[in-house]
């Protein structure tokens, strides 16, 4: 894909603790585009070693300051014209997921495209639809996105993100990405610690405007 244009891809994937998924993730977009970036968010395990012995430029952040700040350092360390963002949890990722993703992008038919699962599994595919506004695989340019408001402010970039979309009348819409699904918090931490974390991120991710108000 990034051969076939001009324009630069860069793939950045905000990663905390991922050593078990990132490395798929970052081997399937390097399939896609030589440009990938992993911003570790203060991981405390393998999450950098794997992800850059798989191909990807790495940034190690020494704490853990949200999925914000962490895609604000992968932004730093790229100017590629257009970015994807990735979860670092994906399981089915495909690089033919990443081209439907941006297409319409490239073409100038959307400002913002936003991944939603179909078919990946009931747990994620539910979630993904109840709120498909709160995904983190989006397409855009990179120079849109370094212009949104709280970007790195927030622990979850996706409401910011959102808001901007609305505020600039920036076109956007949903894309369908089949049989991609996320390893779900429960199992990655044992369901009550994932249970709690599930709430807490959304309690973050839904106060969002009340907050900025």
């Amino acid at each position: 894909m990034q051969g076939s244009s001009a324009a630069r891809i860069a793939v950045v994937i905000p990663a905390f603790n991922e050593e078990g998924t990132v490395a798929d993730v970052v081997r399937v977009a390097r399939q896609f585009t030589p440009e990938v970036v992993v911003a570790s968010d203060g991981s405390s395990d393998a999450t950098a070693a794997v992800a850059r012995a798989a191909g990807a430029t790495v940034v190690e952040l020494t704490e853990n300051a949200g999925k914000g700040h962490a895609l604000g350092a992968a932004l730093a360390a790229t100017d590629a014209d257009y970015i994807v963002m990735l979860d670092a949890d994906l399981t089915g990722l495909t690089p033919a997921h990443l081209g439907t993703l941006v297409r319409p992008v490239l073409d100038g038919t959307l400002d913002m495209s936003i991944g939603v699962f179909e078919g990946g599994g009931f747990v994620t595919d539910w979630g993904n639809k109840l709120t498909p506004h709160l995904s983190g695989q989006r397409a855009c340019r990179r120079e849109w996105l370094v212009g949104v408001p709280h970007l790195t402010d927030e622990r979850w970039p996706e409401p910011a993100i959102t808001a901007h979309l609305k505020e600039t009348g920036a076109r956007w819409d949903y894309v369908e990405l089949p049989n991609v699904a996320q390893v779900v918090k429960e199992k990655k931490r044992g369901f009550w610690k994932g249970a709690g974390a599930r709430t807490r991120m959304y309690a973050q991710l839904l106060t969002y405007r009340a907050r900025r108000k």
